[in-house]
């Protein structure tokens, strides 16, 4: 290997999540902060939470109730001649 143009390596290196779950683990960065971990996040929990931004799940939400609402046929009336 070439000396000096490896990154450093931190054993100990500390990653926090937003639930205040901390992991230590080998990494180049010596301490990271992520938003989900293994320990709040909603497919190994069984929870069904979502971290909202900007509304959006609401509108996404509201998109699907749409599409879901039957949709209804307008019926055309044909005019008969009189003879």
């Amino acid at each position: 290997m070439k000396q000096s143009i490896h990154p450093q390596y931190y054993k100990d290196a500390v990653i926090s999540c937003a639930c205040g779950n901390q992991i230590v683990t080998g990494s180049t960065v010596a301490k990271m902060q992520v938003e989900i971990c293994a320990v709040c996040h909603p497919y190994y929990t069984g929870e069904e939470r979502l971290v909202d931004t900007r509304g959006r799940v609401e509108k996404f939400r509201a998109r699907a109730a749409k599409a879901v609402e039957p949709k209804t046929k307008k019926v055309r009336v044909r005019k008969t001649k009189e003879a």
